[in-house]
């Protein structure tokens, strides 16, 4: 769908919101939140503790806990064995993805030892396959070569995991703001990251590869497996800009992306063109996925936890499908919420999760 067309569209779709006052109970308010089902398609549970779970039931959440290949984290063995402990606590509402390790890529053996991680995981319960950041920007091969997502020695794994019917959820790259300074990011929480994560923060790198470089290998990707179900993490790293996610959209039908960690750059583009940002919202119902990246680790209180979490959800729910005002502070601004309708709010937190990742949204 060319630019010009789907600025049209959007521009038709949201005609009838703009021309005249809300309808009543078109859209969820406050109160909803606790009864409205919905499913955080990214989460990271790094301890068996059942305070996650625990917060789920009580704000009606499930859960997708993605294992990462991410040193920080518990080693990958031990995600699954924690993933696995919580899905037998409470199986209709938690879920998890797999991972698989880079170390020995390109070696002989590496592909099969992966395959039949991914066959014994899937097996198991595991609904998606995680690839991290690390494939692109920090991984070598025996030539000391950055292995990016479309080598072809990757390709295989691809494959495994549509033959499996699970989905692939990649982690590409970064937020735009690693390629700027400090000072020309557009939100503190980015800043804040880069700023104890200099090792990641590609503008201090210059050899490290260009934010272009590493959309296009994504998409070279992409369009090598269009019937891979692709799920693009982080709003597929274009979460600066809605229109550049709409032509990424466009282009890969069978792609969706997860909001995770990057509403407040959203938040930035609505403070700035409302309307573009909600019509995006609308027009793109079926591909987009609320996400967290909430983190329970063995380190964090319990009840402490559960209050972040529960203060993280309600804003991101007050920004979505409300219309009432809050301070976030990652922009230092009063942020207004979209007000999005309830079908559209249907889809985002709970129906394109069950669909996406091939749940059949039944649960007591």
């Amino acid at each position: 769908m060319s630019t010009v067309i789907r600025a049209l569209l959007l521009a038709l779709f949201a005609l009838p919101a703009l021309a005249s006052p809300p309808v009543a109970n078109t859209s969820y308010d406050l109160a909803d939140f606790a009864h409205v089902r919905k499913f955080d398609a990214h989460v990271h549970a790094n301890t068996d503790s059942p305070a996650f779970l625990e917060q789920a039931r009580a704000d009606g959440f499930e859960l997708l806990s993605i294992n990462v290949d991410y040193p920080d984290f518990p080693p990958a063995d031990r995600q699954r064995d924690i993933a696995l402990a919580l899905a037998a606590r409470d199986p209709a509402r938690f879920h998890w993805a797999t991972t698989f390790s880079m170390r020995g890529f390109g070696d002989p053996g590496w592909l099969e030892r992966v395959e039949a991680r991914l066959e014994a995981d899937v097996a198991r319960g595991a609904r998606g396959v995680k690839i991290w950041k690390n494939v692109g920007m920090i991984e070598k091969d025996a030539d000391g070569k950055l292995i990016m997502l479309d080598d072809p020695r990757l390709a295989p794994v691809a494959e495994t995991v549509q033959r499996l019917g699970v989905a692939l959820i990649d982690h590409q790259g970064e937020p735009y703001n690693c390629w700027l300074p400090l000072s020309e990011m557009t939100t503190d929480n980015d800043r804040e990251y880069f700023r104890h994560h200099p090792e990641y923060h590609a503008w201090l790198h210059p050899e490290m590869p260009r934010y272009e470089t590493l959309m296009a290998a994504r998409d070279r990707f992409v369009e090598a497996h269009p019937h891979l179900r692709f799920v693009g993490a982080h709003m597929a790293s274009l979460e600066w800009s809605v229109d550049r996610l709409a032509e990424f959209l466009d282009r890969h039908p069978n792609a969706t992306v997860d909001l995770a960690a990057r509403m407040s750059q959203v938040q930035y583009q609505s403070l700035r063109d409302y309307n573009r940002v909600r019509d995006f919202f609308i027009y793109y119902q079926d591909r987009l996925l609320y996400g967290s990246d909430l983190t329970h680790n063995p380190a964090v209180n319990d009840e402490a936890f559960r209050r972040e979490a529960h203060a993280f959800w309600m804003s991101d729910w007050r920004y979505l499908a409300t219309g009432t005002t809050q301070r976030i502070d990652d922009l230092d601004a009063e942020v207004p919420g979209l007000r999005l309708p309830r079908s559209v709010i249907d889809k985002i937190y709970y129906r394109n999760a069950v669909r996406v990742f091939g749940l059949d949204g039944t649960r007591d």
